[in-house]
């Protein structure tokens, strides 16, 4: 799975590698995403490949009724997402999220209650994009329109199922010439052969 992730280049340099925009060259951003917070962070929607805009981590569907749904939609499983009610109406809506590493802890007992922290990165430390995807949704208590994303995760490589050896999932890392296929809605190829793990 993936739930925390990090970001530590600079806005300039993502406009760079991804050929987009941001609206305010001026942002800043935390280092990490820790996405039980919900954060809002840098994606690049099929609507607008030009753009770098801020989504919400924790996908909601147009039709939830408040979100509160958005705790169990941080991830979804590549395998089922034409199957899950809350990520079927999205799977054409397809995005690009920004990262330069993420976080993954290793069970050292059955029980995980010790637990060995990695940073996964790719070999160059260069910017990359987990594979999403991204909704519209309408908060009728203010009218507030709130744009939101999930990661897509799929089975772990021989480096993942190393690392996390309790759920042995990973996020979908997309190639580079492979970022706007995705958006174009083609099949993911995975960058499963360009990762290493610091201990920490």
């Amino acid at each position: 799975m993936c739930f925390h992730s990090k970001l530590s280049k600079k806005a300039q340099t993502l406009q760079h590698r991804f050929n987009a925009k941001f609206a305010n060259i001026e942002i800043q951003f935390p280092e990490t995403y820790n996405a039980f917070q919900y954060p809002k962070t840098p994606v690049i929607t099929n609507a607008a490949s030009d753009k770098i805009q801020l989504f919400n981590w924790g996908l909601i569907p147009a039709w939830a009724k408040d979100d509160t749904i958005k705790k169990m939609t941080l991830n979804a499983r590549i395998e089922t997402i034409n199957e899950k009610p809350a990520f079927r109406n999205s799977v054409n809506n397809r995005c690009l999220v920004l990262a330069d590493g993420f976080f993954e802890w290793q069970w050292l007992d059955e029980k995980g209650k010790n637990k060995q922290k990695y940073l996964i990165t790719l070999a160059d430390n260069e910017a990359f994009a987990f594979a999403g995807l991204w909704s519209e949704w309408a908060d009728k208590s203010t009218g507030e329109i709130i744009n939101t994303y999930t990661i897509l995760t799929t089975e772990a490589n021989d480096l993942m199922r190393r690392i996390h050896n309790s759920k042995k999932r990973m996020p979908v890392i997309l190639t580079a010439d492979n970022e706007t296929e995705w958006l174009m809605g083609k099949a993911p190829r995975l960058l499963n052969d360009n990762l290493i793990a610091l201990q920490l």
